[in-house]
């Protein structure tokens, strides 16, 4: 079943959390403390699923918001011509479609300012979904870039259109870079003017990355190297190795013997496919594994380190501060004090 909405229509079912709690439908200790970083926070429609929708201004003309939440049905929401700031969205489960783009997990989409057309846009019934999006006005952009009356360099004009222009967009593949910057926004340490300012320097330091890959793109900077479909499925066998020996991976050159490569073929390849090194993809899988491990509350810190192939816990301690901007048993602590679902927390 689809269910298909008109924008208007969508928001007006969004119902603030303070009003919840007001008419007693909502304890203000039933809302998870993760969910304290915005001004406003809005519980998704039940009509259409469950989950929450937040919101922070972080400066005149700059807005960071996040959804998680999880579908009933699929969902098409009817999107009017419209004025459009500079947005980017980054997408960290499940898939996202509209008239003009598809966005799964580990993507993101860079829009310009300029005028918006008609659309649809497009959600799936799924496991929880994560949207981390951002909303910079045109001004504060080319403040930002050191330019005023929106005088900027040439190759960022497309960025900043006139209002009768159809707005530009970029896609691409979240770079290890924007996932660290990403976990550092869902895990704010920080409460008051400080969070603000740390918030504001991670949207900031991820607006930087768009720019940089969308001006990559566009200048022909783009690696060339190509691929075999056949040296494509040996690649992907190569991560599957990986993946199942976090804590006993092979080397370089086995692993380039396993699947039948050479070694410089698998590393530019590796890059080229996954955006990372070879160990760079397993440093990362390897924390990412050793967050679930900690989140499912069955182990604690050692033993999830060690579980992934982390023989030091200092060091462990280092590189999980470094991705997620919390330590491990910050991490631990915040997770059992807000461990109950969302469709318990506004249930």
């Amino acid at each position: 079943m689809t269910i298909t909405i008109s924008q208007q229509a969508f928001w007006d079912l969004f119902v603030s959390t303070s009003e919840l709690e007001n008419n007693g439908n909502i304890r203000k200790s039933q809302i998870s403390k993760c969910w304290s970083i915005f001004d406003t926070i809005y519980q998704f429609p039940q009509e259409l699923g469950i989950g929450l929708w937040g919101e922070i201004e972080l400066r005149d003309g700059l807005y960071l918001a996040i959804s998680e939440h999880q579908l009933h049905n699929d969902l098409i929401i009817k999107l009017p011509e419209r004025q459009h700031p500079l947005e980017y969205s980054f997408y960290l489960t499940q898939s996202h479609q509209s008239r003009y783009f598809s966005k799964h997990s580990g993507q993101n989409v860079l829009w310009g300012s300029g005028l918006a057309p008609k659309e649809r846009f497009q959600s799936f019934k799924s496991e929880k979904i994560i949207d981390i999006n951002v909303h910079m006005e045109p001004e504060l952009f080319c403040l930002f870039m050191g330019k005023e009356n929106n005088q900027l360099p040439q190759e960022l004009t497309h960025l900043v259109r006139k209002p009768h222009q159809q707005y530009y967009s970029f896609s691409g593949k979240n770079t290890p870079a924007m996932e660290v910057a990403l976990q550092q926004i869902l895990n704010c340490p920080y409460q008051g003017m400080m969070k603000r300012m740390y918030l504001e320097s991670k949207v900031l330091e991820l607006m930087v990355l768009l720019v940089e890959e969308d001006l990559a793109a566009s200048q022909g900077k783009s690696d060339t190297f190509s691929l075999k479909p056949d040296d494509v499925e040996r690649i992907h066998y190569a991560k599957e190795i990986l993946v199942r020996n976090l804590d006993n991976p092979p080397a370089l050159m086995e692993l380039s013997r396993q699947v039948g490569l050479n070694d410089c073929t698998l590393k530019r390849g590796f890059r080229l496919i996954f955006g990372t090194t070879v160990f760079g993809y397993l440093h990362h899988h390897r924390l990412e594994q050793a967050r679930k491990l900690l989140i499912a509350g069955e182990t604690n810190i050692s033993l999830a380190a060690r579980s992934v192939g982390f023989t030091s816990r200092s060091y462990f301690a280092t590189a999980f501060r470094k991705k997620f901007g919390i330590n491990p048993k910050e991490f631990l602590l915040a997770n059992s004090r807000s461990s109950m679902k969302i469709n318990e927390l506004i249930g």
